[in-house]
């Protein structure tokens, strides 16, 4: 028998029992009763997140705020210069760091999330940080009046200028007792701070920068930690630097950069400084010429100065700095100074600059030396410093009568500057001048050379010692050398352009040097009396690249280019001049070797000492690193 299936017709009278047959397992109180255990626990989470999460972050905010604005207070107490107001502060701000980290400590139980891990990494490196702070206070306390702060009670002020500077470099091995401490905490605060990975942090929240400003906060807090370890050698050497305990010669050389040399300028005058227990006396000094002058035989000129200089045949002290590196350039300075009558044995050289001359008389104001004025203030004539004009004028231009201490003038200019600098309440200026004298230091307006193994390698760390350095990745260095080209490096400004392209494997540099000089010529017909300061600049350009660089192009050279290897760099050398009122420009393209890839590439430009009026551009695979005054050494990545 066929069965026959027909369609279900709910609207049957079957529909009835069909409904009983069907049974949904739907109750509203089962409802009602998990509604409630939901709303429960959603209930128990948010009093939970508020007890353990919201509650314990908006005190770790405010107690965080109080100590960023404790922060703030210390920082306007320092530039006050009074030590008495700053250790309140220190010891205020540890208080308040006590407290922040206490509430701080209500979220380390969830140290297994990786946001809260560098939160406490953070929280513990800041500590450390106080104690150093706290440390470094306590440390200088007592001689506090003597590096430049204000303290009630002492009357260092008093003394005579010659017992300050020796009561000072005396004391100085007590100030320093602390400084093994000190950077044993910076080290432990950089150790957490090194724990704290950027990467899992996004990029951006809404419109604010989060992962750029992590990553910018462990790079300032590395250089400045890593300023600190670096700065201890060199802070522990003083002492035997200053002569404290045995007496020091140090060989001064002043560096004119208006005629631009390899370190910075020409040597134009020399002194020696002795330096005992802190008593300094000046056994020597002159202008360069009469040291050259007590040399009886000098050796022929190497051949840089045969192929680019202006009528020079020999080789003089005056002319010796020849290599961009400072030591090496001494070790050629050295070998003629050796044969001069009035070599004194030394303990170290120091070269400074025109600029460090200028930086004393804006801080300590005008100064009177053999009746004359000299001052910081801008000269028309040369669109420089009053007393960089004068000193020309004074030294430089001819006349038809003896100048009467002509060739001392600027030895006694800087001694009369030591001792107003001496002469004065520490407080009043020894802040302001130590911290020029240090930015001099960082930009190479000042290198140092010391005999003592120790003192020179403390320095070098600190690259004070006009050092060209080795690097990882790549590397430039751009060197000019005015020779025989007036004072023309007055007038002029630069322009240093660096381009990295990385194309098919390779990577392509191209690096542009331009020079301006928008001022007319000088007078330079000595016969009429005039001063030769603003001619045809004559230059001598190297441009130190990575070993194993392979030149394409030089454009812009004068004579034929020349390739070659120096200080474990490629050097691409040529010559080329710059008119009054003209503009010129060298451009060079090379390959870097293999060595150096894309992944990681990092380019270290290194500035050449005594440079001021130069501007830099870095550009790295169509991406603008960089623009501005070119002050100090730059790492871009």
């Amino acid at each position: 028998m066929k069965k026959i299936l027909r369609p279900l017709n709910l609207t049957s009278s079957n529909s009835g029992s069909l409904k009983k047959n069907f049974h949904f397992p739907f109750n509203k109180k089962i409802v009602l009763i998990t509604a409630s255990v939901f709303g429960a626990l959603i209930l128990i989470l948010g009093v939970l997140g508020y007890l353990f999460v919201y509650s314990p972050a908006m005190k770790i905010k405010a107690k965080g705020m109080e100590v960023a604005d404790e922060a703030k207070k210390l920082q306007a107490d320092i530039k006050l210069n009074d030590i008495d107001l700053v250790d309140k502060r220190v010891n205020s701000l540890g208080k308040k760091y006590q407290a922040f980290e206490k509430e701080a400590q209500t979220v380390y139980w969830a140290t297994f999330i990786p946001y809260v891990q560098d939160f406490k990494n953070g929280v513990e490196a800041g500590r450390f940080v106080i104690q150093a702070a706290d440390e470094s206070v306590e440390a200088i306390y007592p001689y506090a009046d003597l590096i430049g702060f204000k303290q009630g009670e002492q009357n260092f002020y008093e003394k005579s200028a010659e017992d300050r500077l020796q009561t000072a470099v005396l004391t100085l091995d007590k100030m320093l007792e602390s400084i093994d401490s000190v950077a044993k905490n910076i080290e432990e605060a950089e150790k957490r701070i090194e724990q704290i990975d950027p990467n899992r942090y996004p990029e951006k929240i809404g419109d604010v920068e989060v992962r750029a400003q992590i990553i910018q906060g462990k790079d300032q807090f590395k250089g400045m930690a890593s300023m600190f370890v670096d700065a201890k050698p060199l802070l522990k050497q003083l002492p035997n630097i200053l002569g404290a305990e045995e007496e020091k010669n140090y060989l001064i050389l002043f560096q004119n950069t208006a005629e631009r040399r390899a370190t910075g300028g020409f040597y134009t005058f020399f002194a020696i400084f002795n330096i005992n227990k802190g008593k300094i006396s000046i056994k020597d000094s002159s202008d360069i010429y009469d040291l050259d002058n007590s040399i009886v035989v000098h050796p022929k000129a190497p051949e840089e100065i045969l192929t680019y200089h202006k009528n020079v045949s020999k080789l003089y002290l005056r002319d010796s700095n020849l290599s961009p590196d400072y030591v090496k350039s001494l070790k050629l300075f050295d070998s003629l100074y050796q044969k001069s009558s009035r070599k004194v044995d030394y303990d170290g050289i120091i070269a400074m600059d025109s600029k460090v001359l200028v930086d004393m008389l804006r801080i300590f104001g005008d100064t009177q030396v053999n009746g004359l004025n000299f001052s910081a203030d801008i000269d028309k004539r040369c669109d420089c410093a009053q007393v960089i004009y004068s000193l020309f004028d004074i030294v430089d231009r001819p006349v038809n009568y003896v100048k009467v201490d002509r060739k001392r003038i600027l030895g006694n200019l800087m001694l009369e500057l030591f001792y107003k600098a001496v002469g004065f309440s520490p407080s009043k200026y020894w802040g302001q001048l130590s911290q020029t004298m240090f930015e001099n230091l960082d930009q190479k307006h000042i290198l140092l050379y010391f005999i003592d193994k120790d003192a020179q390698a403390a320095v070098e760390r600190m690259n004070y010692a006009g050092r060209i350095i080795d690097v990882e990745g790549d590397y430039l260095h751009v060197n000019n050398v005015n020779f025989a080209g007036a004072k023309s490096n007055l007038f002029i400004d630069e322009e240093l352009t660096s381009k990295t392209t990385f194309e098919s494997g390779k990577i392509v540099r191209e690096v542009t040097m331009k020079f301006k000089n928008p001022h007319p010529a000088s007078d330079c017909n000595l016969e009429r009396g005039g001063l030769c300061l603003n001619a045809t600049l004559r230059n001598w350009i190297r441009f130190y690249v990575p070993e194993g660089s392979k030149l394409i192009s030089f454009d812009g050279s004068k004579t034929k280019t020349k390739t070659y290897e120096d200080l474990k760099k490629t050097v691409f050398e040529g010559f080329m001049t710059v008119d009054p009122k003209g503009v010129a420009t060298v451009l060079i393209k090379y390959e870097l070797p293999s060595s150096i890839t894309k992944d990681g590439y990092k380019l270290y430009v290194q500035k050449q000492p005594g440079v001021e009026r130069q501007n830099l551009t870095v550009e790295i695979d169509g991406k603008e690193q960089f623009t501005g005054p070119f002050k100090e050494d730059t790492v871009l990545e």
